[in-house]
């Protein structure tokens, strides 16, 4: 089993700037409260791991909690995900929180962690194992890489509930319909959901999720790879349908534990797993090359003066913005492809010179850059490679939009004919994807309804598109 399709980490790249850099405030206060939540656990279990340093965070998004562990716990050690813009937006967040520390940001892949065999004492994840369809996979990257006794701690991973239907995909609180809100205050909402509540918005994007995991399949996992262990359940207790249920499942376990309590309402699972072998000493990270392994042969990276990791093989990653994006040389160039011919990023200033017509001004901060359009805009693409033939679309629905109580409606057009329409039944982000006739360039026309306006601007609006792109 593949452990996580290219189309996945493309998906990621995506939503990964979109969200952790789109909405500014926003995300600054959820960083906030997740490094309260993770603190607190990481002091809970302090005398069951081994020293912190040198440490690695992977699927750390802004890397706010390794920023946590470099300022609070004084260690040292490495930020790592797949998505750089997100990473880069850790030099904002030393700002808004006055930090003195950062750890060294690398973009790169859980799958294939470019650092040597046995280098890190602590490895740390939070709600990033589930986005793997081979979650083992993860497990074995993150045993090579731990040195003996060093410890993985991951946290906020789904346990798939046995008490539920799994009729449908739910999103978010805040793209809930009214009756949806209303089953979710009552603690009812969980016994028809498919799996965790707000997975659809990232399923729809194309990440996929893997929420097959029972409490006792995890735990199989974990001792299959980890001398010792630690555990916290979460189980959830949203109004009375899940409280009762909860309450009555923790009386008639015989140790009054949650563990019943999981497998039946599912929750999140927090676990402290120990690699067998005892720690040994680690030179500082002053030289962070020295523990990292180059992504395309597997051999030692050497950093110059100019701030560019380089291997012997001809693998170069310069330091961009902070962040050295340490994946392989055709990952890279297919996930950061810049200013190309067959992308118009809204992040990048050049993407204006393929727009047509029909788009507003540029709105949006860092990683959510936008433009309204209204019934109709127009944009070109040309094919850099042959085998580029499927269009994504990124785009945003508006609550306006739905004021006229029926969907959102968009149609797609490629050099004059119709490649496809989809129907939006909630407000939020969205993807369009379509097969294209076979052409060395597009153009491409976006149909979009119901049509508002928001007086006294006098501009009429639909939706607004962030990416159009070539696949």
């Amino acid at each position: 089993m593949e452990a996580q399709s290219f189309s996945v980490k493309r998906a990621e790249v995506e939503f990964h700037n979109f969200a952790s850099l789109g909405e500014p405030e926003r995300a600054i206060a959820v960083y906030a409260e997740e490094n309260e939540r993770r603190g607190a656990l990481i002091r809970n279990h302090l005398g069951f791991m081994s020293p912190l340093s040198p440490f690695l965070e992977i699927g750390a998004n802004a890397g706010h909690t390794s920023y946590l562990l470099s300022n609070e716990f004084g260690a040292d050690g490495f930020a790592l995900d797949i998505s750089s813009d997100a990473l880069r937006y850790g030099s904002v967040l030393m700002d808004r929180w006055g930090l003195s520390r950062s750890p060294v940001r690398i973009a790169g892949d859980a799958a294939n962690l470019p650092f040597q065999d046995n280098s890190l004492r602590f490895v740390m994840a939070f709600q990033m194992l589930s986005q793997f369809m081979d979650i083992e996979k993860v497990f074995l990257e993150v045993k090579r890489v731990l040195a003996p006794g060093g410890v993985f701690l991951f946290a906020e991973e789904p346990l798939r509930r046995l008490l539920s239907l799994r009729l449908y995909r739910t999103p978010y609180y805040d793209r809930m319909k009214p009756w949806e809100r209303k089953l979710y205050d009552w603690g009812l909402l969980g016994y028809i959901a498919l799996d965790v509540i707000g997975a659809e918005q990232e399923e729809n994007f194309g990440i996929h999720q893997n929420h097959s995991m029972y409490l006792s399949d995890w735990h199989r996992l974990i001792t299959k790879h980890f001398a010792s262990n630690e555990y916290e359940m979460f189980v959830p207790e949203r109004g009375w349908g899940e409280r009762v249920v909860k309450r009555a499942a923790i009386a008639l376990d015989p140790y009054h534990s949650s563990w019943r309590a999981a497998r039946l309402l599912g929750g999140t699972l927090a676990a402290v797993c120990k690699k067998h072998g005892e720690c040994s000493e680690f030179a500082s990270i002053d030289r962070f090359e020295t523990f990292l392994r180059c992504p395309d042969c597997g051999g030692s990276l050497a950093r110059d003066a100019r701030e560019v990791l380089q291997c012997a093989c001809g693998y170069k990653a310069p330091n961009e913005g902070g962040v050295y994006t340490v994946l392989p040389s055709a990952e890279r160039a297919e996930l950061y492809p810049g200013d190309r011919a067959d992308v118009i990023d809204f992040c990048l200033p050049e993407h204006e010179a393929r727009l047509i017509e029909g788009f507003h001004a540029l709105e949006g901060v860092f990683g959510n850059r936008y433009r309204w359009i209204g019934a109709k805009a127009s944009a070109k693409l040309v094919r850099v490679k042959p085998d580029r033939r499927r269009l994504r679309l990124r785009g945003h629905a508006h609550e306006r939009s739905f004021e006229f109580g029926q969907p959102v409606t968009v149609e797609v057009w490629a050099n004059g004919a119709s490649v496809g329409r989809t129907s939006i039944e909630r407000p939020g982000l969205f993807i369009f994807e379509a097969e294209l006739p076979d052409a060395a360039e597009y153009r491409i026309d976006v149909r979009a309804a119901p049509v508002w306006s928001a007086p006294p601007d006098n501009r009429t609006f639909t939706v607004n598109l962030s990416m159009i792109r070539l696949v």
